[in-house]
């Protein structure tokens, strides 16, 4: 999203709620810890790595 000038934000203004198994949600944040990350990073990067997949051209 482009401002006035010029710059693009990068600031997240939006939330996107998922039901998870409990056990497989830990499962997955414990990962991402190990793997120096969070899981929010790992889920937008999912979101938008699947996006332009699925863009149609």
């Amino acid at each position: 999203m482009a401002k006035k000038d010029g710059k693009v934000s990068t600031k997240k203004n939006s939330q996107l709620v998922l039901r998870l198994d409990k056990d497989e949600r830990d499962a997955f944040v414990d990962l991402c810890k190990e793997l120096d990350t969070s899981a929010a990073r790992e889920i937008r990067r999912f979101i938008r790595s699947f996006m332009k997949e699925n863009a149609e051209e």
